[in-house]
């Protein structure tokens, strides 16, 4: 406490010392002693916390001073794996000085068991800068290329990129993920680099198209480095920062010329257009684009695949194996742009756009075409994968990337069967997944669910990287998860038609028996079944746009969205609704007084309450319940359902609340009843019976599938897919095979059967003994009278 009070008398001091400089003499206490800000940089959050500084002067908050400072550069030591694996030895390391919070590489690559490389921190303990301690860390020795790779990026020399290039010719070794990533720290060292080089950009290209050309499971490992997006990110800023010095102004009134220029083993090509302020550098995987509209007003680049007799007959562009590119005014036309044989892609800036931005400071363009999305690596499971070549549309010097105006540009279609409801549309890159907020799709069809053109057209009211997306939650990204989505089918499949069989047993045992159908419980779970069979049929057909697409609705998506979401709701007002009334038999058991209409009143409710989300929804945002690129979090299905705002508060709230209610319920229910009972030992058989009807009938199992929806383990989407689909068929089980009333009367009906045919087929064996019997004394009769 008394230093606490300290630090506020210090810190009155410090202010009055800022006021006037008389007053400085008559505050002075020589004694107090104030902290130095390293040692409160745990309290780095707390504003206004005076501290001593480095330099000795008064601080107002010591997070000023610990992101502040270096540590020096050290040798130490650190334990290897010799090449056998076995045996351990020590060598010398070193690493740079480096600012506090930053990682350190270190000179001689260490790498972890996952081949990840082992970096040091620099960070403030007990009031010192210091070194992270590496003493429990053993290295595994990487390879020479990954060596050489991390030297490199350590010592960053002033031709880093020329030795990087070089490096990546002469080495027939594959990359690694600790290798991608040392190149992404190369970049960054070039990056940072005061003086930008344009000589370096056919190599950078090059080095990227090796990046490229890397198999996608050492680029998903990159990912998990952020090396992909590391390098995808320096890659770009650098280029957009050399069009200054490769399409001036000065350049405008040159003579186009061409050259060719290699890199590393990938071909890039230099076509510059001096008269139209175009400089292109142009390979097969990967091409940049550097623009002055100043020159001849060109805001846009096209790039088209070329016929076999026209590649080396290109006049509008350069070409490289059958791609050629041409520069685009400002006033060009949309579907004179659409309408270009072989258009792969297209951007420009309309007049009136790039007027707005010439006004806030713009002068250049950079375009940049991947014809791979190699370097857009989702360490997640993907919603959707691009389709198209992905173009980057970048101004630099622009702060800001939102448009005023929208900005047009045009993606092939890889995909000629996509739609819009099946997860068509364009989307953006945010160097962690794609999006598509911000981004418009134009549709020749009016219709969701026919093809869309071979070339879309797409707007963005802001700028990045661009491509055509599709959903693939049926398409096959990988052997496994493909397999899981089949099996997960497979079992959906199976359970929902076991339910089905199930529900349509209890209707008939209802319909057969009026002892049965006369009981109150009845009535009520009748209801619960009629709801889950028409969620179920909706899910299996309907839900798939079958059913609504041969009644020819115009509106079908929200048709099917809008009913299934309601009969959701309305199979869990009912679960809520029994589960209440499962309270009050069990807990409440004395002093029970139902209201007279009851069943008719819960019936009320629980048909009629659901339609009021279901209605406002479909009146506020009908658009929600179409599957398109406007809602990237909604995993692209063809199923029709409410996404963004309307499922979390018309779906996932109401469910989560009624399941956490009946979960509530269901725990007092089985501690109410275990006290009943008294005995620990005995009738735990009927408890266990009683939980697992409850957790079935009241929906628990849909907590697995709240476990699943946030992505906590594969294992509950197979618990949810096993358990939520045979609801139906459990409460079949429950309520007629296990109900000894229901049995017995199954029974009784059947026994009868048999013995209204066993006494009709002995009827009709008297029938013929006595039609025999009648003719032989017939026959008797006759003999004696003759």
């Amino acid at each position: 406490m008394l230093r606490l009070l300290g630090l506020c008398w210090a810190f009155s001091f410090a202010l009055s010392s800022n006021t006037t400089s008389r007053s400085t003499q008559l505050y002075v206490q020589p004694h107090l002693s104030i902290g130095s800000c390293l040692d409160y940089c745990h309290f780095r959050f707390i504003p206004f916390l005076p501290c001593i500084d480095d330099i000795q002067r008064i601080a107002n908050s010591p997070a000023e001073a610990c992101g502040r400072g270096y540590c020096d550069a050290e040798h130490f030591e650190l334990n290897y794996k010799t090449g056998d694996g076995v045996k351990v030895e020590s060598r010398r390391n070193h690493v740079e000085r480096t600012r506090v919070g930053r990682l350190a590489n270190l000179r001689e690559l260490c790498l972890d068991e996952r081949g990840f490389p082992v970096r040091r921190k620099c960070e403030v303990r007990n009031g010192t800068r210091e070194w992270e301690s590496l003493s429990n860390i053993t290295c595994r020795a990487a390879q020479q290329l990954s060596s050489n790779l991390n030297r490199l990026a350590v010592e960053s020399p002033p031709d880093m990129i020329s030795r990087l290039s070089d490096l990546l010719r002469q080495s027939h070794e594959p990359l690694r993920p600790v290798d991608i990533f040392s190149i992404a720290q190369i970049f960054e060292s070039l990056l940072e680099k005061p003086k930008k080089d344009p000589n370096v950009a056919s190599d950078l290209i090059g080095i990227c198209l090796q990046v490229m050309a890397t198999d996608r499971e050492t680029l998903r490992l990159s990912a998990e480095l952020n090396a992909t997006n590391t390098l995808l990110s320096n890659f770009e800023d650098y280029l957009d920062a050399l069009p200054p010095q490769i399409v001036p102004k000065e350049s405008c009134d040159v003579a186009a010329k061409s050259q060719s220029h290699v890199s590393g083993v990938f071909s890039v090509k230099n076509q510059i257009l001096s008269h139209m302020g175009v400089h292109a550098l142009i390979s097969n995987e990967l091409s940049v684009f550097f623009v002055n509209p100043d020159c001849a007003n060109v805001t846009g680049i096209a790039v088209y695949s070329l016929p076999t007799d026209r590649q080396d007959n290109s006049t509008s562009g350069s070409n490289v194996e059958g791609f050629g590119y041409s520069p685009l005014s400002s006033s060009e036309s949309l579907e004179n742009i659409r309408t270009r044989k072989g258009l792969e892609t297209a951007a420009f800036l309309p007049e009136q756009l790039w007027r707005e931005l010439k006004q806030k400071g713009a002068t250049f363009l950079v375009f940049k075409v991947y014809t791979r999305d190699s370097l857009f690596v989702e360490t997640e499971s993907r919603v959707r994968m691009p389709s198209s070549a992905v173009i980057s549309i970048s101004i630099p010097g622009m702060e800001d990337n939102s448009l005023p105006f929208k900005l047009p540009f045009f993606l092939r279609n890889g995909n000629a069967n996509s739609t819009l409801m099946a997860g068509g549309g364009c989307g953006y890159w945010n160097y962690e997944t794609w999006l598509s907020d911000g981004i418009t799709t134009c549709s020749s069809s009016d219709s969701l669910d026919t093809p869309l053109d071979p070339v879309i057209l797409c707007h963005a009211d802001h700028l990045t990287q661009f491509s055509f997306l599709l959903g693939i939650s049926k398409i096959q990204t990988g052997v496994d998860n493909y397999e899981d989505d089949r099996t997960l089918d497979t079992i959906t499949n199976v359970g929902l038609s076991l339910s089905l069989v199930g529900l349509l047993a209890i209707f008939l045992t209802a319909a057969l028996f009026r002892s049965f159908r006369r009981l109150a419980s009845t009535k009520v779970l009748l209801n619960l079944c009629l709801a889950l069979a028409l969620q179920t049929l909706f899910f299996m057909d309907i839900g798939r746009g079958e059913l609504l697409r041969r009644l020819q609705f115009t509106d079908r998506c929200l048709i099917a969205g809008a009913l299934m979401q309601y009969f959701l709701l309305v199979v869990f007002s009912w679960m809520l609704i029994i589960g209440f009334l499962q309270f009050k038999r069990y807990v409440k058991v004395v002093g029970v007084i139902y209201p007279r209409h009851y069943i008719f009143m819960s019936a009320l409710v629980a048909w009629t309450l659901p339609l009021v989300p279901t209605l406002l929804l479909v009146k506020l945002d009908p658009a929600s319940y179409r599957p398109t690129q406007e809602s990237p979090e909604m995993p692209h299905t063809v199923l029709c359902y409410p996404s963004g705002h309307g499922l979390y508060l018309g779906v996932v709230l109401p469910i989560a609340l009624v399941t956490l209610a009946n979960a509530l319920m269901v725990g007092y229910i089985s501690c109410s009843v275990y006290c009943a009972l008294h005995t620990r030992g005995k009738h735990v058989l009927q408890q266990l019976r009683l939980f697992v009807l409850l957790f079935f009938l009241l929906g628990l199992t849909w907590i697995f599938g709240f476990c699943s929806y946030f992505q906590w383990g594969r294992v509950f989407s197979y618990l949810f897919c096993l358990t939520a689909t045979l609801q139906g068929f459990v409460l079949f089980v429950y309520f007629v095979i296990l109900n000894k009333d229901n049995r017995r009367a199954w029974f009784s009906l059947i026994c009868n059967f048999k013995s209204k045919e066993e006494m009709d087929i002995v009827a009709l064996r008297t029938q013929e003994k006595s039609a025999f019997s009648r003719t032989s004394q017939m026959s008797v009769q006759s003999s004696s009278t003759n």
